[in-house]
């Protein structure tokens, strides 16, 4: 089966006409309808029923379709792949970054890797982990920055952050002067979490349901800005990690959480089994480089 035919059985799929499908692809609709002939008499079965008013795909037409659409792509893939396959071209990588984290290590990631590679472009998002996997699945990301564990199987991934969570209460709190707690110490508590489309507030849930407690949650946001302010306006306490709470700049207090111990450990995520361009394979290999040496 010839994968050009192939190519112009679904132009005439798509448009619905020979007579378009023949102008799209620069050939004669004589020559046209032999190709698609010739297909239907390969394969034993009518693609397409003929009338003087409209062009119907048969049921094997769809089936031929549907698979003539995917083998398009992965020569467009092959041609790809094989041209990148000695010399790194230009790319565009989509990433996924949450809110919380401090995108200043990262930046310098990617100012590192484009000094290497200055045709490559990139497009940054930020959104919670859960949005971030959930884009990564459907190909609207590339890769993404998300705080294990993701519970999708078909993500790939590499920790390169492990650290644990600490209490943020603030001046006034009355464990202020406590070096460490343990977490039922908190089940009176009022909480200020991320939303629900942030991992760490399903950690933090976890952790306490763990402990024999339900947090009693006055305020939810997608802001680390705003959760800070609450905290240190005495509306209630919440939990960091620990990097993120020395980096807070309002008058609240941290306390390490001893029992149990929290651990919130980030990672770079992709789809798995998926085609990767030579670009995102080197990317894979240069964070890797980069983020892990520095754990």
């Amino acid at each position: 089966m010839d994968i050009k035919h192939l190519q112009y059985f679904a132009e005439v799929a798509h448009t619905g006409s020979f007579t378009h499908a023949a102008e799209n692809l620069y050939i004669t609709q004589p020559a046209l309808s032999r190709i698609i002939k010739s297909l239907e008499d390969e394969l034993g079965v009518p693609l397409f029923i003929r009338s003087r008013k409209e062009l119907i795909i048969t049921d094997a037409g769809h089936i031929l379709y549907k698979h003539a659409k995917l083998i398009e792509k992965q020569v467009r893939l092959l041609e790809t792949e094989l041209g990148n396959l000695f010399t790194l071209k230009k790319g565009h990588i989509r990433i996924g970054l949450p809110t919380i984290i401090n995108s200043f290590f990262f930046s310098q990631l990617i100012a590192s890797f484009h000094n290497e590679y200055p045709e490559v472009t990139f497009q940054l998002e930020e959104d919670g982990s859960k949005r971030i996997e959930e884009k990564i699945v459907s190909d609207k990301l590339d890769f993404g920055v998300v705080v294990l564990p993701a519970k999708h199987d078909v993500l790939d991934y590499f920790t390169f952050v492990n650290e644990n969570l600490k209490v943020v209460v603030p001046p006034s709190h009355p464990l202020v002067n406590k070096a460490e707690i343990s977490l039922k110490e908190l089940k009176d508590e009022k909480f200020i979490l991320f939303n629900q489309d942030f991992s760490l507030r399903n950690l933090i849930l976890t952790a306490c349901d763990s402990t024999g407690f339900r947090p009693r949650i006055v305020s939810e946001t997608s802001q680390l800005d705003f959760i800070e302010e609450m905290v240190a306006s005495g509306l209630g306490i919440t939990l960091l990690p620990e990097s993120i709470s020395q980096e807070l700049t309002s008058d609240v207090q941290t306390i390490a959480v001893a029992n149990p111990i929290i651990e919130w450990n980030l990672a770079i995520i992709w789809k798995k089994d998926e085609y990767l361009s030579q670009i995102n394979k080197e990317f894979i290999r240069f964070a890797k480089k980069k983020l892990i040496q520095n754990i």
